[in-house]
């Protein structure tokens, strides 16, 4: 299936201001770094999502209508950040009222470096999704700056790692060549 609209819905920057659930929800969530916002608009197949060269901008919950009945979720990037304690506190509770407070959210898109294997945010993220029976896919990012050889050993390396996860879905992704974007598309829509 195709996108064929997408539109910046609603922004929410403070717990329990969120829309009337649609069809399907799915949330995106990573390190501040991981380059959410650029696989969205890779996705999308425009910018809509706000990027910046500074990790951490995106510090409210996006909703973006897609084809005018489901919804994608980016929500505020988790470990590094240059924010005040009180901000990053902030974006946890916003984070946590979401999981608790969505009962249409079918899935989170886990988007981890290729480059580097789990971190300790990542398990973190990890044990909320358990802890909330939400299930997901693992989207490993900037799979462009990996040769064929060091991608492939890095995907083996994440199904070890993700094994006691549930062994999710594993899609290596480039925002920059578009490759996996096709691939992801099928699972989510």
């Amino acid at each position: 299936m195709l996108i064929k609209s997408v539109e910046l819905y609603k922004t929410a920057f403070k717990p329990g201001d969120y829309p009337e659930p649609k069809g399907r929800e799915i949330a995106f969530a990573g390190r501040s770094n991981v380059g959410k916002s650029t696989l969205l608009n890779a996705i999308f197949r425009r910018r809509l999502a706000h990027t910046s060269s500074t990790p951490g901008k995106t510090r409210s919950v996006n909703f973006y209508l897609i084809n005018s009945k489901h919804f994608f979720v980016d929500l505020p990037g988790y470990g590094y950040a240059k924010a005040s304690h009180q901000e990053i506190k902030r974006w946890q509770a916003l984070i946590t009222d979401y999981f608790e407070s969505r009962p249409h959210l079918n899935l989170v898109v886990l988007l981890l470096d290729s480059r580097h294997n789990l971190q300790k945010k990542d398990l973190e993220m990890l044990q909320w999704l358990q802890y909330y029976s939400i299930p997901f896919v693992a989207v490993l990012t900037k799979a462009d700056k990996l040769s064929g050889n060091q991608l492939t050993k890095m995907v083996n390396s994440f199904k070890e790692e993700l094994g006691p996860w549930g062994s999710p879905l594993i899609f290596p992704v480039s925002a920059k060549t578009r490759k996996g974007i096709s691939e992801l598309l099928n699972i989510l829509l």
